[in-house]
């Protein structure tokens, strides 16, 4: 199994512990596919800045058809969503 080293939390400092807390405050935890980004928090806000814009901005398809895209998606790649 491959290993990628994280950065935990109570580890991180400057912006990568403020991207971390809004994850928390977000979701209450620090989901994995969060987590593995810790090494950049650059790449982990733009991310997250992302996933805002896709699933909460304005759009035609309502947030369950998107939260439903989703889930298809992830099935079809073979992931756990």
């Amino acid at each position: 199994m491959p290993y990628i080293k994280q950065i935990s939390i109570d580890q991180a400092t400057g912006p990568l512990k403020r991207e971390l807390e809004k994850a928390v405050a977000r979701a209450g935890r620090v989901w994995n596919i969060v987590q593995i980004m810790s090494l950049n928090a650059r790449t982990m806000k733009s991310a997250m800045e992302m996933y805002g814009a896709t699933m909460f901005a304005q759009s035609p398809l309502s947030r369950q058809q998107r939260e439903m895209l989703a889930v298809v998606v992830s099935k079809a790649n073979h992931c756990d969503y």
